[in-house]
């Protein structure tokens, strides 16, 4: 479908992209004279394989592989330029996990050609041991940037980020972990070092703005959205990092209806977003790159329902 077809299809008009802080874009304007990318993301997927049983008391029919496959390739037809990404929390919580350790997640993501994840806690249930034997299956990279691994047995498995090219478009992504002590047994990450995720943050937008010359940041991550406390979280990090565009979270489940703006330190805006977990959703950001502009503007945004027709 075109653009405005697509706001039309998601229910986003100019209102309620003026909620976000954005505007949206004349066709002719986003057709003609811009490079259009399409960011799709999922989180916290926790081996959700199979939809929801039709008798379930919440969310009954919805999710499963298959029918996000279906509408990753149908928006793939639709949209010249597709990031595919996920933030972490692959494994854990349906018998195929347990029965095949991981194995038939990572297979069928790199079916759907997903382009990058990030880890998430549960993804070391299986110790680094099980991580490292499932690891080929992935076709896709886990980047990893505050997790050291040096002195365990998955020392340079792992990528802090990678650059994606897009129709001249240069996109840097990185991802960022929650701390794994005391929310995951000693033995199941070892020798992993924790790096502050806001130090790193700054190291890896630093890189990617200035070396390698990206036109886009984003951040993978598993720290979860919001809390109370002093702890890092989503939030906290676009108002404490300047350079990030997008911020794609885990860990917390929260489903947000719309992306979330955040002043960062110099004035421009970073974009939260979430959409629940189990593969019940799948996130959906259009943007906009107009040739001189200082950032990408976002066109349009909408969480798509992962549902039986």
């Amino acid at each position: 479908m075109d653009r405005r077809e697509f706001l039309k299809h998601t229910g986003l008009g100019a209102a309620t992209l003026g909620l976000l802080g954005v505007s949206a874009l004349p066709a002719t304007a986003a057709d003609k004279k811009a490079t259009r990318l399409t960011i799709l993301h999922t989180n916290d997927m926790h081996s959700r394989i199979e939809p929801f049983p039709d008798n379930a008391t919440q969310w009954a029919g919805m999710g499963g592989m298959a029918k996000r496959a279906a509408l990753i390739e149908q928006i793939r037809k639709q949209e010249p330029n597709v990031l595919l990404l996920d933030s972490g929390d692959i494994w854990q919580g349906t018998p195929y996990f347990n029965f095949f350790q991981g194995e038939l997640e990572y297979k069928l993501m790199s079916q759907m050609a997903y382009d990058a994840s990030t880890l998430g806690n549960h993804d070391f249930d299986n110790g680094l041991e099980g991580l490292q034997k499932q690891l080929p299956h992935a076709t896709f990279p886990f980047l990893i940037a505050n997790y050291d691994f040096s002195q365990t047995i998955l020392a340079g498995k792992f990528q802090p980020y990678k650059v994606f090219e897009k129709q001249g478009i240069r996109v840097g992504v990185f991802g960022l972990g929650i701390e794994l002590s005391g929310l995951v047994g000693d033995k199941n990450f070892g020798a992993t070092q924790y790096l502050d995720p806001v130090a790193t943050a700054k190291n890896m937008v630093a890189k990617l703005r200035g070396p390698e010359k990206c036109d886009m940041v984003i951040c993978l991550s598993h720290l979860g959205y919001k809390y109370e406390s002093a702890k890092i979280d989503d939030r906290k990090l676009a108002a404490q990092v300047s350079g990030i565009d997008l911020i794609l979270g885990g860990h917390t489940h929260t489903f947000l209806e719309k992306p979330e703006p955040i002043a960062s330190p110099n004035g421009r805006t970073t974009l939260v977003n979430q959409v629940g977990w189990s593969g019940i959703n799948l996130g959906r950001l259009d943007y906009s790159f107009e040739r001189g502009a200082r950032q990408p503007v976002v066109a349009a945004t909408a969480v798509v329902p992962v549902q039986a027709a």
